[in-house]
């Protein structure tokens, strides 16, 4: 049988029980840095993003085009 069908029949083998065990056990057992702080700086990051955002929108003054509705009166018509 020539080396690449080799290979490709290799790797359509089931792995033996042997194989599935080994490979479980090396599973880290200590939380890293991203287990133990990931989430509290995820909610920081955005928690900030909202903050800043919220800032920025009230306080640089963009007139957003509201409805004039009940604030603009109509002048008076003049015959000349």
């Amino acid at each position: 049988m020539f080396p690449l069908g080799r290979n490709a029949l290799s790797r359509l083998r089931v792995p033996s029980f042997h194989q599935a065990v080994a490979r479980q056990s090396h599973q880290k057992g200590t939380p890293d840095f991203h287990d133990k702080y990931g989430n509290a700086i995820l909610a920081g990051g955005a928690s900030f993003c909202v903050a800043m955002w919220t800032y920025t929108v009230t306080q640089i003054g963009v007139e957003w085009n509201l409805s004039p509705v009940g604030r603009v009166t109509p002048k008076e018509w003049r015959d000349q």
